[in-house]
């Protein structure tokens, strides 16, 4: 095992995280909550205005109270208004209001507003507005998608999104890795699956080549806006491996695409990746050794001061039913080493006499949660059969009597299974040339490819994660779809 990767704060992260409020936005609810900090008293009766959305108002006979709520926090900052000055008042209407901050040690809330002038800044029809207090179906909320982030949980998944991104950037940027930003068009199936997405122009536009200069062109060239054709990606890792080839570690956060009819809630047609390689490693256990040590750089800055535990616990129990699970929770997991086994040893593990597995059968998800079940937290599978795995991945020495494997990992974690897939990439031109003909891959179309193993190549590997299946796991949200804020899946895309 190699020693724990610990990030290091450069000092632009350690300015950013002190940087001061630009004079010409007004404070946001969560720098007001913030300020309170050192000497909350040192703001009463300070004159202030704010600004966002009415959550909920409740009138009495001479004062009435709102929660307003911006999204950036989960916290609501209590206004207090007399009851004429509310009485225009409801659910969803956006406003600025101003008045004085009170600091409220004794109460629930640590401050409140005490309003001296309310505007209007856009009005809400209580009576047709969808998102109402009421609890509201998940099926519901999917054809509201676009009024969905106003939803206590989503706001918080959306959160949490942002929070995940910028510690997995630290992360690398303590690591040398440089942040790049490769194609989403392509003229390749990195997977070598089949389910990508065909991109087109809009029918009229390759019209407006000149017809003598459309007489001189190949059929394909005056169909394919590209002169040949081109999809959306469904991974970035064949153009990060020329990036790295040149730059020795990068790492990107992009969209990808896969036209796959799954309905599961683990899939969707749009999501996002991070994805990472790097070179001068020829250990499989190094390659790893990112991945972990990344990924609980992330949990600790979550389960950490300016993280949001207590936010995300409380998301959890909305999902289990009110109380947390007895399973291990990933705030358990950040500190004791992840175990790692073999394809083969994990095939040994699931098989009984009555349910035998075969060797070079792929794993179910339900088999994969079992491993890491049985693991209590997250687990590596290594070394895979050839035969489950793409072209790209670097062949192993033959060692495993059942048949040939190559040098890769799945990690798998509770309640999501397959999380991170990474491998070392073979780096060989003729092994690699050899496993594009027996993956039935045409190697002219790669050429570019097969260059970066003529000129300079080196033993190399890296891996990507699932960013929604990361976010399920993280929040207790079993469906990617309520991980992102437009899911796209086969046969639905609103918004």
């Amino acid at each position: 095992m190699h020693p724990p990767i610990r990030p290091q704060l450069t000092w632009f992260s350690r300015r950013v995280l002190h940087q001061r409020n630009v004079s010409t936005l007004p404070l946001t609810i969560n720098q007001i909550f913030s300020r309170q900090k050192p000497s909350p008293e040192a703001h009463d009766n300070e004159p202030i205005t704010v600004h966002g959305w009415i959550k909920s108002v409740r009138k009495q006979k001479r004062f009435a109270f709102a929660e307003i709520r911006d999204g950036t926090t989960s916290r609501s900052l209590q206004a207090v208004l007399t009851a004429d000055s509310a009485r225009q008042l409801s659910n969803g209407m956006s406003v600025a209001l101003q008045g004085n901050i009170v600091h409220t040690p004794s109460r629930p809330q640590p401050m409140e507003l005490n309003v001296v002038e309310v505007k209007v800044l856009g009005d809400c029809d209580p009576e047709t507005y969808p998102i109402q207090k009421q609890s509201l179906s998940v099926p519901y909320l999917r054809e509201q998608v676009h009024l969905r982030p106003r939803t206590d949980s989503m706001a918080t998944i959306l959160r949490l999104r942002d929070k995940v991104a910028r510690y997995f950037h630290e992360f690398y940027e303590g690591q040398d890795f440089l942040h790049v930003h490769p194609p989403i068009l392509t003229g390749n199936d990195c997977e070598g699956g089949g389910d990508v997405f065909r991109a087109l122009p809009s029918s009229g536009v390759l019209s407006a080549t000149s017809s003598s200069e459309s007489h001189q062109q190949p059929a394909t060239q005056r169909t394919e806006f590209f002169g040949k054709p081109s999809y959306l990606t469904v991974s970035s890792q064949l153009h990060l491996e020329a990036l790295a080839s040149a730059l020795s570690r990068v790492y990107t956060l992009s969209p990808t695409f896969r036209a796959e009819a799954s309905q599961t809630n683990r899939h969707l047609s749009e999501f996002y990746m991070l994805e990472a390689e790097m070179c001068f490693t020829q250990d499989l256990n190094s390659v790893m050794d990112v991945v972990e040590e990344s990924i609980k750089h992330v949990l600790r800055r979550l389960a950490g001061p300016t993280g949001m535990l207590d936010e995300l616990k409380d998301l959890r129990r909305t999902q289990e039913g009110g109380s947390l699970s007895e399973e291990t929770q990933w705030w358990d997991c950040i500190e004791k080493p992840w175990t790692r086994m073999t394809y083969t040893e994990a095939i040994r593990t699931l098989s009984t006499p009555t349910s035998p597995v075969q060797w070079g059968e792929g794993l179910s998800s339900e088999q994969e949660k079992e491993l890491a079940r049985r693991a209590g937290g997250p687990i590596f599978i290594t070394d895979y059969p050839t035969s489950l795995k793409p072209f790209y991945m670097r062949s192993n020495p033959a060692s495993d009597s059942h048949g040939p494997t190559v040098a890769c990992f799945d990690l798998l974690v509770p309640s999501v299974a397959e999380l991170v897939g990474g491998s070392l990439r073979e780096e060989r031109l003729a092994e690699l040339e050899a496993s594009m003909t027996a993956h039935g891959l045409p190697t002219e179309e790669l050429n570019w490819y097969l260059d970066l193993r003529r000129y300079g190549s080196v033993p190399h590997g890296g891996f990507g994660v699932g960013f929604e299946r990361f976010v399920s796991w993280i929040s207790g949200v079993d469906n990617v779809r309520e991980c992102c804020a437009f899911p796209r899946w086969a046969g639905r895309m609103a918004g």
